[in-house]
């Protein structure tokens, strides 16, 4: 295991039943704050769109406004939909943050819409289905942030900031370009972890040195659900899983309160499908969640943790990554 392991914090900024976006996006505020008290290394939130339940579709709005409130965890996106926007227009968009909070920003960047094909097409960009698009708007991207001069263009603000990229991904296509194009690699397996294991294994067989990167630097996500007790960890748990079970059959909404007894009460294909999606997640109290997080660590040589967990009330939430920063400093020590 890494014992230098640093853990971040993944806020999908959910909206709680009975709430609306604006409490969303102070609550994602308040524990950017609280993560930043509690030393995680980065706050990232991600863009989806077309969901009642996620306040952070305008990503580089939502992380200005966790960026006015904070003052020295790096923040980020993780991530950007890359399909759904001119490379230059992340460019000047990220090149602002980096202005208004210089040495602290990051770009994530994902392939996949966050959204399904109506929504895609209300964005007003082409659903160009060559898989080399990706990769040249990367490539631009780069250029762009880098400033270089043989585009002819520059970002303002943007140019010059070489803010660090990341490449996210649930599958092999993003490990092989973070491979080839020398970038860290996020692993989304908090929700989608069936490739994990091969992700990092080509990821790592297949890295190319470059000016960001000198070695392969992978992140997982990872769900943290953590309390005094296992049964009020799950308990804690529910909201998430209710979010999941409602994305997954065509019924998304906002974040509901937690019910007891929730994944017993599913039909088993119900139950069998949870389980698959929770193979990345800890629930439990904290020596539970520090043997589950050593495993996982064990297993993937993760670099970096970083942590999510949709949690309906507030304090609960905060405290569940309090003992998840407890683990950190556990595993560190």
């Amino acid at each position: 295991m890494n014992k230098a392991v640093k853990f971040s914090i993944l806020d999908l900024s959910p909206v709680p039943q009975g709430a609306d976006v604006k409490t969303a996006l102070d609550r994602s505020l308040a524990l950017a704050q609280h993560g930043e008290s509690l030393g995680f290394e980065r706050f990232w939130m991600a863009e989806h769109h077309g969901m009642a339940g996620i306040a952070s579709a305008a990503t580089s709005v939502a992380l200005a406004h966790v960026g006015s409130g904070t003052k020295t965890i790096r923040i980020g996106a993780g991530g950007i939909m890359l399909p759904n926007h001119a490379p230059m227009v992340i460019a000047e968009q990220f090149g602002t943050l980096e202005a208004l909070f210089p040495g602290r920003i990051d770009l994530g960047l994902g392939r996949a819409p966050g959204s399904d094909q109506r929504v895609a097409q209300a964005m007003r960009r082409n659903l160009n289905t060559d898989p080399n698009q990706f990769p040249r708007d990367v490539l631009e991207l780069q250029a762009l942030l880098e400033g270089d001069e043989a585009l002819g263009i520059q970002a303002t603000p943007g140019a010059g900031s070489k803010i660090p990229l990341y490449i996210l991904g649930s599958s092999l296509f993003g490990a092989q370009l973070a491979a080839a194009l020398g970038l860290p690699y996020a692993f989304a397996s908090h929700f989608a972890p069936q490739a994990l294991d091969e992700a990092l294994a080509i990821y790592r067989r297949d890295f190319k040195p470059s000016a960001q990167l000198s070695e392969p630097y992978a992140m997982c996500g990872f769900n943290i659900f953590a309390a005094d007790t296992d049964d009020e960890a799950e308990h804690l748990a529910t909201s998430m899983m209710q979010s999941f079970v409602a994305l997954r059959t065509g019924n998304p909404g906002k974040l509901p309160p937690p019910v007891e007894g929730y994944r017993e009460s599913l039909p088993p294909q119900a139950q069998s499908m949870l389980a698959q999606i929770m193979q990345g997640s800890a629930v439990g109290a904290p020596d539970a969640v520090l043997s589950s997080v050593r495993a996982f660590l064990d297993r993937t040589q993760a670099n970096e943790l970083i942590v999510c967990g949709s949690i309906f009330d507030q304090a609960a939430r905060e405290k569940s990554y309090g003992l998840a920063a407890e683990v950190r400093d556990l595993i560190a020590a």
